[in-house]
């Protein structure tokens, strides 16, 4: 069987909130030091280049407070690279993200970007960086990303949030079999977008090998009604569930 999948709980939405009235409240690294405090066994940031919501001090503060695993996630910019070198997160997980974009809402063209890419993740792992791609469940994709030296993609799952609720054999088979053609080439699984309490028991069900969840935005919205630490524990329950 498996090692249990990882949560790493995407702290962004925390950092909006603070800076639509400026100040600090909520305080993110609090609020990060909380979420291990309460069970998570990661911290997920993203910061943009305007810094709508994480920025570059929060990151560089993150890193001396988080004692789980620290993933930067973002589009390797120069400014974003430079960011990551200096930090040294555990893990950085490249997104093809353009600056406008509210969210990241698809995966690597890796056929297209993959000479840019290949060069981005020897510089992360010179400086011993784990690198993971974010990425479709197009087999070809996944093919070629094995290809850059990659150590993990990401599975980008809003497709399967989306048809979850009305076919969710069909919303989880090409997860499922993406998950299987990446280990086989010997490259491991994060999986990240729309994941909730309502459909990652079933995911982590059907999807084998995911290292690592990524949760942000349902699961601040979740806090909101049941606290924090609660949302956390039902998360990992979620998670626990997947495995019996």
């Amino acid at each position: 069987m498996d090692e249990k999948t990882r949560l790493s709980v995407n702290i962004n939405k925390v950092a909006t909130i603070r800076n639509a009235r400026g100040g600090n409240n909520p305080d993110v690294e609090q609020v990060a030091a909380d979420c291990e405090r309460f069970g998570a066994q990661g911290i997920t940031v993203h910061p943009r280049p305007d810094e709508r919501h994480i920025r570059k001090s929060d990151v560089r503060l993150l890193k001396t407070l988080i004692t789980t695993e620290f993933n930067i996630e973002g589009y390797p910019s120069e400014d974003f690279m430079n960011l990551v070198l200096e930090v040294k997160p555990t893990q950085a997980t490249l997104v093809p993200d353009d600056p406008s974009q509210i969210t990241s809402n698809h995966g690597w063209d890796v056929v297209k970007y993959k000479p840019f890419l290949r060069d981005v993740v020897a510089k992360l792992h010179d400086a011993g960086i784990r690198t993971s791609i974010f990425v479709d469940t197009h087999h070809e994709n996944i093919l070629h990303a094995g290809d850059l030296g990659t150590d993990r993609i990401e599975l980008y799952t809003e497709p399967f949030a989306s048809m979850f609720p009305t076919n969710p054999e069909e919303a989880v088979k090409p997860f499922r079999e993406a998950a299987e053609l990446a280990f086989e080439r010997g490259i491991e699984v994060n999986a990240g977008h729309d994941l909730s309490l309502q459909n990652l028991t079933y995911f982590l069900k059907n999807v084998p090998h995911v290292k690592e969840v990524s949760i942000g935005h349902a699961l601040i919205c979740d806090a909101l009604y049941y606290g924090l630490e609660n949302t956390i524990g039902m998360y990992l329950d979620r998670i626990n569930q997947a495995y019996v």
